[in-house]
């Protein structure tokens, strides 16, 4: 029927163990990370497409799942009704006695779920990164293209795609070479200064992608991942497009955050997409209401501030109390309290964090329920820090879950 829309179901890649974000990740799965006050990293993503009109989800988990898994089941329910669901998929060892060996792996362990569904697309996204995307627009390009694989490129410049795995394509948009951190990144068709970064995001006609997986699955020389060696065997048949993040609308998008995108794979990128919520005119802007970033909030009374505390260019989360206290440049989560001549300036906070009395936090993440006793000192020091915690490259102490800090 004209004008009728595809069958699309989608797959979220979330079973990454995010060794580079630990101590975060000691505890639970990279994608369950509490992020920007009230979110964890995988409602970006899942936001983006229940934004989109895409209602049939499957996440596939593997590392340190329980907490991914309870947020989904909690938080992201859908209409039975309709047909409708998000489920998190566990490793089911269906395939023999082991667990995922990459990406592409999973999916092919996976399959039962394709085969349920029928769909006639695919789209899978990665689950760690935050941004917002309208991935409808990247699926009709893609189906009006007749590809049978699209991945989505973000621009970056070219001194710095050395990092990523990078498209090179023609004019047409048609990709000739997926290379991964090439040491002389391609340069995009119409600016040589600049080159396509895969964003980790694919959509793929269904058929096509069960064709990879298949031959994938029986090559004993690949590592099974889905950029690795699933995009590179599709672009060496001439099957793969580039989609170009830089043609995506997002309703609600400001000048300032439109197109941004963020790998929070390592603690310093972690700790800098913080920052970049918190300025007056942030350079990622949560407060897009036409394209909300979706999640359920704990029932906590609002934000407290007494005693003169005071808070400036940060973001307060709810039931957290400010008292004779002052927070600047920093993201502080729900359920946070900083008691009366403490000082925090550039950090992050997450839920349940206690801060005493005229204690000094700097440059610093603190997990859940850290508790940081009166008149101690986190960030000022950083040599007697690395002697007790985690120090990033860039200088940010990083204290994990239900530390104590005397």
């Amino acid at each position: 029927m004209k004008g009728q829309q595809p069958h699309v179901l989608a797959i979220v890649l979330a079973g990454g163990e995010g060794k580079r974000l630990w101590p975060l990740t000691a505890d639970r799965a990279k994608p369950a990370v509490p992020f920007g006050g009230n979110y964890r990293l995988i409602d970006f993503v899942l936001s983006n497409l229940v934004n989109a009109g895409y209602h049939r989800l499957c996440v596939l988990t593997q590392y340190k799942s329980h907490s991914l898994d309870r947020h989904i089941s909690t938080t992201w329910r859908l209409s039975s009704v309709l047909g409708q669901y998000i489920t998190p998929v566990p490793a089911q060892q269906r395939l023999g006695p082991r667990w995922y060996t990459g990406s592409a792996d999973a999916i092919y362990q996976s399959l039962n779920l394709v085969y349920d569904e029928k769909p006639d697309h695919i789209v899978v996204f990665g689950a760690d990164h935050v941004y917002r995307m309208d991935p409808s627009q990247m699926v009709a390009e893609h189906v009006d293209a007749g590809a049978g694989v699209t991945v989505a490129g973000i621009r970056v410049p070219r001194s710095e795609a050395k990092a990523f795995g990078c498209i090179d394509s023609d004019a047409s948009g048609k990709i000739t070479r997926f290379l991964e951190k090439p040491s002389s990144p391609p340069s995009v068709p119409d600016d040589p200064n600049v080159t396509f970064a895969s964003m980790g995001n694919y959509v793929f006609r269904t058929e096509t992608l069960l064709d990879a997986l298949r031959e994938d699955a029986a090559n004993p020389e690949s590592m099974h991942d889905m950029g690795g060696d699933i995009i590179p065997m599709l672009v060496g048949r001439g099957e793969a497009r580039v989609y170009d993040f830089d043609d995506n609308e997002v309703p609600g998008a400001t000048e300032r955050d439109r197109g941004y995108w963020r790998d929070v794979g390592t603690l310093d990128a972690y700790y800098e997409s913080h920052l970049d919520l918190v300025s007056v005119h942030p350079v990622f802007n949560l407060y897009n209401h036409r394209w909300p970033i979706r999640t359920a909030t704990p029932p906590l009374p609002p934000a407290k501030f007494v005693n003169s505390g005071s808070a400036v260019e940060s973001i307060i989360g709810p039931g957290s109390i400010v008292s004779g206290s002052s927070v600047r440049d920093s993201v502080i989560s729900a359920d946070v309290v900083i008691e009366d001549g403490a000082q925090v300036e550039g950090s992050v906070l997450l839920p349940g964090v206690r801060i005493g009395k005229g204690a000094v936090v700097r440059k610093a993440i603190l997990d859940k329920n850290v508790q940081v006793a009166e008149g101690a000192e986190i960030g000022i020091d950083l040599d007697a820090d690395r002697q007790r915690w985690t120090v990033s490259a860039g200088g940010v102490v990083v204290l994990g879950k239900g530390e104590r800090v005397e």
